[in-house]
């Protein structure tokens, strides 16, 4: 008899793509993922730390977990394993094992691939099972092949942690050094994801253009150079990468960006601030200059890429004049999208403990006023698409009856009426409607179509 398996996933890409994997590690344990927690057999959450109090949302989640697990037991059933994994796992193992003794295993991001290990030790150890040390030996090399399928889009993680050491972040504490995968490994992942059915591709990592793998001539690769390996792949349509840091962005992948069809023209591209003096208080070793350079040699290679970046305001010792600059970078650059947050402080960096602390209230007010232009950006880029006929990847049922739901180059969500048929094909739209959060089309060709349905180019 099958064992049951819920993950729950916060947090990132990188985490959706762990979430998998540790299923495949399970996999030949005779674990089978299900879609709730109760009468599940493990619990894994598979958490994040970069948000505010992402540690409570952790802890509340543990606390409705407890009754399922004394149920369970009070059935007779084996008991219910609970883990807690991910950044939040590694940043504060002993905390979790302390705040909450119901937990079996709480591990790190980097050790996943010993959960068989560390299930055979919860199974039979009255204590939780800790295991948040960064190991010698990199997970992806004791990984099994790519299981169930991902589905038309996928994701594949070339590179883990991080070297930059931005002040405000928690990834150099959680996911260690930077790591990059051989280019032969991860092609070989790539061609199984297609084999499976995906026709994109996303390449992921904490820092993913500062990838620097084996090449498969046994030279050093950057990313540019495995992305034009990637895009020989018989089958792969779309190539995506993210997370990407400004430093990082070398003339050799700018190139590829003009010259890779594959390559969507779509990049998500962190600055953050538009001031260097809060730039330099971060430790992003970019200044804004960098930035629109970078910026301007993109549009150049690609005139029709598109752009989205992460901005935090209400930094420490952020002034007037500061975000003033971020708006005026805003507004000459212009985004396709774009996340904002108000600046918290994540414990053990070092800006958790710089003075200067911008009052609440005033983050809030430059919050509101930025987001306000960012999404005026974001509907004026998607109001230019409107009659424009574009390939759409199509990836699931939409929530009407007859709808399938796709993403343009652009990462925008397209909605049709057309037959299910089309799941996992790239079609030729006319967009005929913007939606607030989507784009709506009509497939080129009729003979496409849902039944029952008239499509008007």
């Amino acid at each position: 008899m099958a064992k049951r398996l819920f993950i729950k996933t916060y947090g990132c890409q990188m985490n959706v793509y762990d979430s998998a994997r540790m299923a495949d590690v399970l996999r030949p344990l005779g674990y089978e993922s299900v879609s709730s927690p109760e009468g599940a057999d493990l619990v894994i959450l598979n958490t994040c730390h970069i948000r505010e109090k992402a540690a409570e949302k952790v802890y509340s989640e543990l606390g409705r977990l407890q009754p399922l697990k004394r149920t369970k037991e009070a059935q007779g059933a084996e008991r219910m394993l609970i883990a807690v994994g991910g950044c939040v796992a590694q940043a504060e193992g002993d905390e979790i094992v302390a705040r909450a003794p119901h937990v079996d295993m709480v591990f790190g991001p980097q050790t996943y691939h010993r959960l068989p290990e560390m299930v055979a030790r919860a199974t039979r150890a009255a204590g939780a099972v800790l295991d948040v040390a960064f190991p010698v030996e990199a997970k992806f090399d004791h990984l099994p092949a790519v299981g169930a399928p991902q589905g038309a889009s996928a994701f594949l993680s070339i590179q883990e942690g991080c070297d930059r050491f931005c002040t405000f972040c928690v990834v150099p504490y959680t996911r260690g050094a930077e790591y990059s995968r051989d280019a032969d490994s991860i092609a070989a992942e790539a061609r199984r994801l297609v084999e499976s059915g995906a026709r994109e591709i996303t390449l992921l990592g904490q820092n993913v253009n500062a990838w620097h793998g084996r090449g498969s001539d046994g030279r050093g690769w950057r990313l540019g150079r495995l992305i034009r390996h990637l895009a020989d792949i018989d089958g792969l349509q779309r190539i995506r990468y993210t997370t990407s840091h400004p430093r990082d962005l070398d003339d050799e992948l700018i190139a590829a960006h003009g010259e890779v069809e594959k390559l969507m023209p779509y990049l998500h591209l962190p600055v953050q601030s538009g001031s260097d003096r809060i730039l330099a208080a971060m430790n992003r070793q970019h200044g804004v200059d960098d930035f629109r350079r970078s910026v301007d040699k993109l549009r150049v290679a690609r005139p029709d890429i598109a752009l989205s970046s992460d901005f935090i305001v209400g930094f420490p010792g952020e002034t007037d004049a500061d975000f003033t600059a971020t708006l005026r970078l805003v507004s000459d650059v212009t985004f396709a999208g774009a996340y904002s947050f108000k600046f918290s402080p994540r414990p053990g960096t070092p800006a958790a403990a710089m003075e200067d602390r911008v009052p609440e209230s005033v983050k809030e007010a430059r919050l509101e006023t930025l987001q306000q232009l960012l999404g005026a950006q974001e509907a004026a880029f998607h109001r230019s698409k409107g009659g424009t006929v574009m390939p759409v990847l199509f990836e699931k049922r939409g929530r009407r009856p007859g709808q399938i739901v796709g993403r343009s180059p652009w990462m925008q969500a397209v909605v049709v009426e057309a037959s299910e048929r089309l799941l996992g094909e790239i079609v030729e739209c006319r967009i005929s409607r913007i939606g607030a959060h989507s784009l709506h089309g009509q497939l080129e060709s009729a003979g496409l179509a849902a039944p029952g349905q008239r499509v008007c180019a």
